[in-house]
């Protein structure tokens, strides 16, 4: 993946050809926050920047900087798809919400 992280936030990175620069944008926040830099040094110091001027901005207003997740999705897969889950978790004594949250986790996992 084209992620930087910088104090604990994460943002993903890609490059512009038509500027001939990279882009980054930070993730997980109640807004938007971008920034842009020629090489990594640079983009990290600019990510530095950008983090620290939305967070000033977001405690002036009042807003709570990151956004807030209910730990709910809903997903859809084929029914073919759904069997195999449904049948893994009922075989280690799980429920399928179980075996995803696992299964999502290690593929997330930092």
């Amino acid at each position: 993946m084209n992620l930087m992280t910088v104090d604990g936030c994460n943002a993903r990175i890609e490059y512009k050809p038509e500027t001939d620069m990279f882009r980054g944008e930070i993730l997980g926040l109640n807004g938007g926050a971008d920034f842009y830099g020629k090489n990594p040094k640079e983009l990290r110091q600019e990510f530095k920047k950008s983090l620290a001027e939305f967070l000033e901005v977001c405690a002036e207003k009042g807003i709570e900087p990151r956004r807030s997740y209910s730990g709910m999705f809903n997903l859809r897969i084929p029914p073919e798809l759904h069997e195999c889950p449904a049948i893994a978790a009922q075989a280690e004594g799980k429920s399928i919400n179980t075996l995803a949250a696992e299964a999502l986790a290690s593929r997330v996992a930092s």
